[in-house]
């Protein structure tokens, strides 16, 4: 087998696993979520609004690959059941942002937490050494896969 094939099947079994890995980390998650008021998109929001704060329907829409219809639908519901709420942003009246309620805080940390300890259950025959590599080794991965979004996005608007 020369160079270029081995590193061809190489690369095919890493997607496969990784691949495989996110099939069961997303299973696992929506288990987790079967306990909790709260459906798999509602989840990704919470965790985007937990993790970058208060924003516009349109940027979380983006951030989830969702229609903005969509995103308003899922918002609606949320709000009905208090997990956020929509609020003017102080400095311009005419934008509205929404806002992670402690209810929904509470929540997504809680799944969270859950998944944590799932994944720890998995890593607890890893040595401490290999926890570090794979977590730099996961790391760099998504530096790398960042930059090459952001190369492909900045042609695409040349």
């Amino acid at each position: 087998m020369d160079k270029v094939t081995t590193t061809e099947v190489k690369i095919a079994d890493v997607e496969k696993k990784l691949r495989h890995i996110s099939g069961i980390i997303k299973q696992t998650g929506r288990e987790i979520l079967n306990h909790y008021p709260i459906t798999p998109p509602q989840f990704i929001a919470l965790q985007w609004l937990l993790e970058s704060g208060d924003m516009t329907i349109g940027e979380l829409s983006n951030k989830m690959y969702l229609a903005c219809s969509t995103t308003t639908d899922l918002i609606d519901r949320m709000e009905k059941n208090e997990l956020v709420e929509r609020v003017r942003n102080p400095k311009d009246r005419r934008v509205v942002l929404i806002h992670l309620l402690d209810k929904g805080e509470s929540i997504i940390q809680e799944v969270i937490d859950k998944r944590q300890a799932y994944l720890d259950q998995v890593l607890r025959s890893f040595s401490n050494e290999e926890v570090d590599s794979l977590q730099g080794f996961l790391q760099r991965m998504h530096t790398e896969m960042m930059d090459v979004q952001q190369q492909e996005k900045s042609s695409n608007d040349e």
